[in-house]
């Protein structure tokens, strides 16, 4: 298996579980931006989410060995992520008011006009996922940020994929009667 970009995430977590330093690198390359952005929107933190970031690869080079290829390596990674993010939250009651940090998306043909539009509409459409519940919010954000499937959604929460299923209609629902009060519709400009 070649090494670094061409390797799967589960050959670098072996190499890993042999204390080489190289895959590690390599590994957080390639995940550390997506366990930051779960953990931003999930703490609302940069700081903390930075912090805990750091925590989830630490626990990985002390302990790939834990990975037991049942899931996506990044599913594992957001496990992880999660429980840290609860740990830390259960740790600290109080909450902490932040900016959000959302790379700022703008497409090759976009006026500054049509770029503006889009900005205002990302951030009325994250005050109104905001209004959503903590499990709400967490679902949202992993289906349509992180890209996870009803099961990944399950090993990660570790809720039924029923009860995940529960969540995601309600969710939507909510969102979809939230984003109509914004006025918001669902394409872009």
């Amino acid at each position: 298996m070649a090494q670094g970009a061409q390797e799967t995430d589960e050959g670098l977590i072996r190499r890993i579980e042999a204390g080489d330093q190289a895959a590690m690198r390599v590994l957080y390359a390639r995940h550390a931006k997506r366990v930051f952005h779960y953990l931003m929107r999930f703490t609302r933190d940069s700081a903390a989410a930075e912090d805990l970031t750091n925590d989830v690869f630490i626990d990985v080079w002390k302990g790939g060995n834990r990975f037991e290829g049942r899931s996506q390596a990044s599913t594992w990674l957001l496990a992880i992520a999660r429980y840290k993010a609860l740990s830390a939250r259960r740790r600290q009651r109080e909450t902490v008011d932040s900016e959000t940090v959302l790379e700022n998306w703008e497409a090759p043909g976009d006026t500054p006009e049509v770029t503006a539009q889009k900005a205002d509409k990302g951030r009325r459409l994250r005050e109104c996922i905001e209004q959503l519940s903590q499990e709400h919010r967490e679902v949202i954000n992993l289906v349509y940020y992180q890209e996870k499937s009803v099961k990944e959604i399950s090993e990660i929460t570790g809720a039924a994929e029923a009860t995940v299923k529960t969540r995601m209609f309600y969710a939507r629902k909510n969102l979809s009667a939230l984003m109509a009060q914004a006025g918001l519709d669902r394409g872009w400009p």
